[in-house]
């Protein structure tokens, strides 16, 4: 598995063309993303969404997790 950069529009406030509501959000997805990044997750547009929605408190972390174990973010 190699790396795929993923694309951040910090001026549009968007990452892999996913809007967020600030630069705050977007900072700390970005972070989340690139941290298992290294461990070989490949994000797609979907787990993007997933874990912005997360970050904003749209879901519980036993939500997320359920995502996480179905793998329901492809």
């Amino acid at each position: 598995m190699s790396y795929i950069p993923i694309t951040i529009n910090r001026q549009a406030l968007t990452i892999m063309g996913v809007p967020f509501p600030n630069l705050e959000i977007l900072e700390s997805t970005a972070e989340a993303i690139g941290s298992n990044m290294y461990e070989g997750f490949q994000p797609t547009k979907k787990s993007i969404e997933i874990i912005r929605d997360y970050c904003l408190g749209k879901m519980t972390f036993s939500q997320l997790a359920t995502i996480a174990r179905e793998k329901s973010y492809e």
